[in-house]
Formats: structure tokens, sequence, C-alpha cells
């Protein structure tokens, strides 16, 4: 009889199956999925510190460089991303809550033929073409009506973003795709590949992520439920320490032994996006205070979770000054481990960040 699983292996499964040996850019998405977006750079942009882990060679913004030339989406799953184009299909047609007017579907239509005519356009052509004012924004302050409408459009399918310049998106018009022939089963997919992304998942978030999902599919909603159900039929559950885990069939537990190695990981990358998760992983609470007022910060603004080995044992804060890297690290024991191959691999990933910037560094700092 095998031995019972352990949260030691679950969490050693979770990286090994994460973290593995990195491949080509295309590869690499394919393998996650979904790769989370987010426009902060501290030092860099979250898919590049992401990718970089996984990408052998990668620099910051080799994403946003290539993107036109690869078989990927921007759009949103649980989040907002990138995504293999045949996962975007999954989530077309889309059916939003929000109900436009008549008046507003007018302003798409229009817009839609000005983007079918010009073959890419940029946010600043619609507002000279159109004028549509201004609007209060999701912060309070306020934006052109143009770019909420641009957003709109691409969620609904309508648009694609066919690149970036300067971090700004350029709009295509989008190709519809015909509704699915199976409904459930197209949710199903989907959830799938959430799990794929992020296995293996506390029961609650597998809850949480169909929640998710119903963002990018919000025509399923309904189903949720339902699926909910499905998935629990569907996948392999465990129970370690009481808590009942869910991962994909018939996918083998990884249990080789995680290296000497230090990797300072993006705040929303696939190992330790789940704070649920996290704090059964490693005993204590990561939080995200990029938003939250500087006096009440206790990590600091971008604070990278820092993993040795197999354990998040503290944290990086990594900025670019004067063309060096300036990175600052804390622990949760408040000291650093005393062993040399920790000291030697911090300096290699260190290192790392370097070429992936295109900087050099500074002594790193302690908290």
């Amino acid at each position: 009889m095998p031995a019972p699983l352990t949260i030691d292996d679950l969490r050693r499964h979770a990286i090994g199956r994460s973290l593995f040996t990195p491949t080509t850019l295309p590869r690499a998405i394919e393998r996650l999925g979904f790769v989370q977006a987010d426009p902060i750079r501290a030092p860099a942009r979250a898919q590049d510190l992401t990718l970089r882990h996984r990408v052998a060679g990668y620099r910051a913004g080799d994403l946003e460089r290539r993107y036109a030339r690869l078989p990927i989406e921007e759009d949103f799953f649980v989040n907002y991303g990138f995504v293999p184009r045949a996962l975007h299909h999954l989530m077309h047609p889309r059916t939003p809550r929000a109900v436009w007017s008549r008046s507003r579907w007018r302003q798409a239509h229009e817009v839609l033929a000005f983007v079918r005519d010009r073959g890419v356009v940029h946010p600043r052509d619609v507002d000279a073409a159109f004028n549509h004012g201004k609007v209060r924004n999701w912060f309070g302050g306020s934006s052109n009506a143009s770019t909420q409408l641009l957003d709109g459009m691409h969620y609904r399918g309508l648009l694609r973003v066919a690149r970036r310049e300067g971090g700004i998106r350029l709009y295509a018009a989008r190709e519809p795709n015909p509704p699915p022939a199976d409904p459930a089963a197209t949710f199903d997919a989907l959830v799938d590949a959430a799990v794929h992304k992020y296995a293996p998942l506390p029961a609650p978030t597998l809850g949480w992520l169909l929640s998710g999902l119903c963002g990018g599919a919000p025509q399923w909603r309904g189903d949720r439920a339902a699926a909910l159900n499905r998935a629990k039929r569907r996948l392999t559950s465990m129970t370690v320490d009481g808590v009942v885990w869910y991962g994909l069939p018939g996918e083998r537990l990884v249990r080789r032994e995680v290296g000497d190695a230090v990797r300072l990981l993006a705040p929303f990358d696939p190992v330790v996006w789940d704070r649920r998760r996290f704090e059964l992983f490693w005993g204590w609470a990561y939080r995200f205070e990029a938003y939250t007022p500087a006096p009440k910060r206790q990590l600091g603004y971008y604070a990278l979770p820092l993993l040795w080995r197999d354990r998040v044992i503290g944290w990086g804060n990594v900025s670019v000054g004067e063309g060096r890297l300036q990175p600052e690290v804390g622990y949760v024991s408040g000291r650093a481990p005393r062993e040399a191959a920790y000291r030697a691999a911090l300096d290699d990933e260190l290192g790392r960040m370097e070429a992936f910037l295109g900087v050099s560094a500074e002594p790193v700092k302690t908290r």
C-alpha cells in the first residue's frame, strides 16, 4: 500500500509541475494555458516575471514584442491575460452581463466599420474620428469614452488586440466563431484548463475558479453550480490534513526533490497565486500591497515571493535605478538561511534578473 500523501508531497508536486524545464515562448504559453497580465513594472510586468522562469533566454518585453506573431490572444479568462487562441475561442461568443443600449450598439458598429476599413487602429485614431468625449472610469477619474467603448467591444468579441505600442492596445476586427454545439462540455473544458494551470487546488479555490470563469464566459454563469458538481466527479480528489484537494485525472505526482535554487516569483505566478494554498504550503500570509497605502505596507509595494528549494521563505523588492538592479530582501524568520548554497543561489537568481532586465546589480539589502 502506498504511503499517504502529505502536504510536502503536494507542495513539491505544485512546484515541479509549474516550474517546468524552460522551453520556447509558444510552448511555455501552451503549457501554462493562461498567463495573467498586470501593468505595474516593478521591476517588470507580471507576465514577463512569470515567463522568465519558463522560457529559455527570456528578456523583459519579449511577449509584447512577439505577440503579433504568436497564436495567442489577450483576453479575460479567470483574470485578464494571454491565452492560446483555442482557449480564447472556447469563451466566445460571449454574452456580457451588462446590456448595451441601442445607441451604444450603434456607436460600436460605427467603430467596427472604421476598424475594418483601417485594419489596425490606435485608440487615439478612434478618438479623433468620433469624438465620443469623456466618461468616469473605474477609479473615479475621467477617461476617453472611446477607450471604454473599445474595451467593451474587445470583451464582447467584436475586436481583438492586434499588438501593443508602448503598452497601449491596438485593435483589429475579430472574426466571430459559432456558438459551441455542447455548452456544458465547453464550460468543462475551460474548468479543466484552469485546473491544469493551478493544480493541486484546495476545494474552496476550485469553487472560486469557477466563479472567475464566469467572468471569462458569463453566458454560462447559470451553469456554475452544475459545472462545479461535474468537476468534482471528473477530477482527482485527495484529502490531506483534513483538506480536500483537486487535480487533473491521470496526472502523475511529481515527486522529485527541488534543487538548490532561489526564484523571485511574480505576485501572480501560478505557484503562489492562490493565497489560500500559499498559507497551507508555507504557513504564512503573503499579501499583494501595491494598492495598500504606503504606511500600512508590511512587505513592500511589489514584493516578489522568494522561493528557496521548495519553501517560500521571504520576499524581495527589486527596483532599477540609474541602470542598476537594486534588490532588497526580507525573511519571514527575520534572517537569511546560513547555508553557503543559499547565498550562491540568491546570487545566481539576481544574475538571471540582471540579464532579464538588461542591467547590472548593486549589493543585496536585507530588511
